[in-house]
């Protein structure tokens, strides 16, 4: 049958992803992504080190992002996304503005980090005062915390797991435990970090138990990233990318919600309620109350993929 009259597959804008090597969650990148546009990944070398502060260093050196962002190009993306939380953040504000700064220059084409596009989406939705989910150790969510203040973010409250390793395996349930732990404060909005924790489905549902905007590492690299070349992230029901859902549960508190008119989000200072909590038991953690808060019913979870 001849199917000349079709005339190809439709133009795509293309999103380049650099992502760590052990990244393992393509697949919930896509979900973020309208038919109209590619995401096109590539991985950084190998390291045989554990998730911390010496593998957020490694994975985020100015020489390694180069040969990545040249190896994208070959397939010309508009933008070029470094889609890794505690890589972008190890180095501070500065270090951040600095590895898009090398990107940019490897590639000729406007770049962002996962944490550069979360103090994007803060700005966003007004909210300045968050609560934070980790599955790091104490080590390296401290770091997160010392970039967010440097940003002029307060954590009011916070949860980890102390994990080193399969990050992607971590449960839904597991995600929703640490978010009941660190919401404690008056928080504006809660940010689950790390782009290798599964977050895509559990984000609508904390909403709108929490009653306040849910950003999670993945979600704020595709917003961003999709953002920056005129399109618009696919999220039904998650307020940084559904309009309605802006109006919804998530928007029943008035904390987050910047006032008519104003340029400037609020600011304000640290809250006492700030705490280290642990969803799982880690060496680490300290022991934190989880709130009073009804039964979830988290959706089905995807398999983690097969370790490589």
């Amino acid at each position: 049958m001849d199917v000349s009259f079709l005339g190809g597959p439709k133009p795509q804008l293309g999103v380049g992803v650099v992502a760590p090597f052990d990244f393992a969650l393509d697949r919930e990148l896509w979900r973020w992504i309208p038919d109209d546009v590619s995401l096109h990944l590539t991985r950084t070398p190998f390291v045989p080190v554990e998730v911390s502060l010496d593998l957020a260093r490694l994975v985020s050196e100015h020489e390694t992002l180069h040969s990545a962002v040249q190896a994208l190009c070959a397939v010309s993306p508009q933008v070029v996304s470094y889609a890794c939380t505690s890589g972008s953040f190890v180095g501070g504000v500065a270090g951040e503005r600095a590895m898009c700064a090398a990107m940019t220059r490897a590639g000729e084409l406007p770049a962002l980090t996962t944490s550069g596009a979360l103090l994007e989406a803060l700005r966003e939705i007004g909210a300045w005062r968050i609560a934070v989910v980790t599955p790091y150790t104490k080590s390296v969510t401290d770091s997160l915390e010392e970039y967010l203040k440097e940003a002029g973010v307060t954590v009011t409250g916070r949860a980890y797991l102390g994990l080193t390793r399969h990050i992607w395996k971590v449960s839904y349930r597991d995600v929703v435990d640490m978010a009941r732990q660190a919401v404690v404060g008056a928080a504006d909005a809660l940010f689950i970090s790390c782009t290798n924790l599964p977050t895509y489905d559990v984000i609508p549902q904390l909403e709108a138990e929490l009653r306040m905007p849910v950003l999670s590492a993945n979600q704020v690299t595709m917003w961003a990233s999709l953002r920056a070349i005129g399109a618009e992230a696919v999220g039904p029901y998650q307020a940084l990318v559904d309009p309605v859902a802006r109006r919804g549960p998530a928007s029943m508190t008035s904390s987050w919600a910047p006032e008519e008119g104003a340029g400037i989000p609020r600011r304000s200072g640290r809250s006492e309620a700030a705490f280290a909590g642990s969803a799982v038991p880690s060496s680490e953690a300290e022991p934190a109350d989880g709130l009073d808060v009804p039964p979830f019913h988290p959706p089905e979870e995807p398999g983690p993929p097969a370790p490589v």
